[in-house]
């Protein structure tokens, strides 16, 4: 990444005022730098007017909407902590995060209007609620609240934070906080992004496609952060793969970010369809968030060339592996070797394991890199029994013996069949390779005899039809695929599988669903 001393939208703005900071790739709406500095100079003087102060938090609950730049950025020069509320969640669960984050002020929508609607009796110890793009009752204008503040900086720029939440996909979602090593707005850029930004060829003048919720850790983060690096963000209101494409051909795009069920949708594109862009200014395509299966993964890179990246890490930023293509060829099914902290895998005692075996994922640092909001027990149960300095998030793998690390799932998804540990990652990533598979989830269902048996859960691709037939079918495409004892017992099918639009599997619904059908708790 050039040119290191300004990471600070407010310097970018100053260099090169008319350059598009960001584009909406559905609409072509822009904002140039000088546009989205001033406009987040007035938010900042709202903020503060109505008496915020740094440390104080926020929240926006908000669907893919030019506003999010302006009021990420409001927050991040004015010392407030941030928390984006995911959009699909249900009054009750947007309620408890905003209560749970203490946020003074929300920001919403008129396109979110139904959920925007239902927090509203919901939020008692808020300052105030606004709303952009139009207002319903208990909701001011956002508009007429920010005209009349300056655009200039506040007097004392002071840096502030993200807070996100875990997507909740075992339970209660948990606000992280994560170390803040400076709260002088030029170092926006933390040292873990950093590492990537480096490593992703990251410059002024760059062009980045942004396909997933800006609710989310990293699609938000990367892309507030190019602000601080002079490029321009694309960003996409819905993802579609088709327009994906065309998005980068018709900007130039230079660097994308996507995840695994992404690459599965671009895959089955017609061939004319996916021949039809010019892709060639694109230098990196990095995928994280959920793990992919390997022969997505090679698929793509023999489409689009070794420009293909992938990382692994949590929101929790308490480490992270990073690996290219060369070395994804050379060690396919890996998520890389440990960039950001040192990897340790464990038993459930602690005890470290050799190379081979799976077991829990830690990263040591020098201290622990986050905390759990409101929750000093789920901040000290991430740390390692013995070595408090190790942290982990519930991610379970191995490595081999040149420290690769390879994914296995999240142990709270192991299923226990007859006293065989199952991951049912390595199930799913064959399951949507068959043609007839749109998307697939993997569980452990209630069992009399096993304790608990393989279950697939199919959403089938467009067109076809759900059968026993149909499920026969997917059982012996799996035999040699997977090991005997992995094999589901049954297959149903579903409409639409439970996933967030992060690419996350929301299999704790899922599970739910078949536990207590069968009269037990999950």
């Amino acid at each position: 990444m050039t040119d290191q001393n300004w990471s600070y939208l407010g310097d970018r703005a100053r260099l090169h005022p008319e350059r598009l900071a960001v584009i909406n790739g559905g609409t072509g709406a822009s904002l140039s730098y000088a546009e989205l500095d001033q406009r987040s100079n007035r938010l900042a003087h709202y903020l503060w007017g109505i008496g915020l102060r740094p440390g104080d938090h926020i929240a926006m609950v908000l669907e893919n909407n030019m506003r999010c730049f302006e009021i990420g950025w409001a927050a991040l020069r004015s010392g407030l902590k941030l928390t984006p509320v995911n959009r699909f969640v249900t009054p009750d669960e947007a309620a408890y995060i905003i209560a749970d984050s203490e946020s003074k002020l929300v920001i919403s929508s008129y396109g979110m209007r139904e959920l925007a609607e239902g927090l509203s009796s919901r939020m008692p110890d808020c300052l105030g609620c606004l709303m952009v793009d139009g207002t319903i009752d208990g909701w001011a204008s956002y508009e007429d609240a920010v005209a009349p503040c300056s655009a200039e900086p506040l007097a004392n720029e002071v840096l502030g934070a993200l807070m996100l939440y875990s997507s909740g996909t075992t339970g209660r979602p948990k606000g992280i906080l994560r170390d803040q090593p400076s709260y002088d707005v030029r170092e926006f850029v933390d040292p873990f992004r950093r590492k990537q930004f480096t490593e992703y060829g990251f410059f002024d003048g760059m062009v980045y496609l942004s396909t997933a919720p800006l609710y989310h850790s990293a699609p938000l983060g990367w892309a507030l952060q190019i602000g601080a690096v002079g490029g321009t963000v694309v960003y996409m209101e819905k993802f579609d793969a088709e327009q994906a494409l065309a998005l980068i051909e018709r900007y130039h795009v230079t660097h994308s970010q996507w995840v695994a069920t992404m690459f599965v949708r671009l895959l089955k594109l017609p061939d004319a369809t996916r021949n039809a862009y010019d892709l060639s200014s694109l230098r990196f395509a990095t995928h994280s968030a959920a793990p992919c299966p390997k022969d997505v993964k090679l698929a793509m890179i023999d489409w689009w060339g070794h420009i293909v990246h992938e990382y692994f890490g949590a929101t929790e930023g308490n480490g992270m592996t990073m690996i290219d293509s060369a070395e994804y060829l050379a060690h396919p099914g890996s998520v890389g070797r440990a960039r950001v902290g040192k990897l340790h895998i464990c038993d459930d005692d602690g005890n470290e394991l050799p190379p081979g075996q799976s077991g829990l994922i830690y990263f040591e640092r020098d201290r622990q890199p986050f905390i759990y909001h409101n929750d000093p027990k789920k901040t000290k149960g991430a740390q390692h029994p013995r070595h408090p300095s190790w942290t982990a998030v519930g991610d379970m793998g191995y490595v081999d013996d040149e420290g690769y690390l390879y994914l296995t799932d999240r142990k709270t998804f192991m299923i226990i069949s007859g006293g065989v540990n199952i991951y049912p990652q390595a199930i799913e990533d064959a399951l949507v390779t068959h043609e007839k598979v749109e998307d697939a989830a993997v569980i452990g269902v209630p069992d009399a005899e096993m304790g608990e048996s393989v279950k697939a859960v199919i959403e089938p691709a467009a067109g076809v039809v759900p059968s026993p037939e149909l499920a026969e079918e997917l059982i012996r495409y799996l035999r040699g695929k997977v090991a005997r004892y992995m094999v589901p017992k049954s297959v149903d099918f579903i409409e639409k599988l439970p996933r967030l639009q992060t690419g996350k599997l929301y299999k704790q619904e899922l599970r739910k669903r078949y536990w207590e059908a069968a009269g037990k708790s999950v």
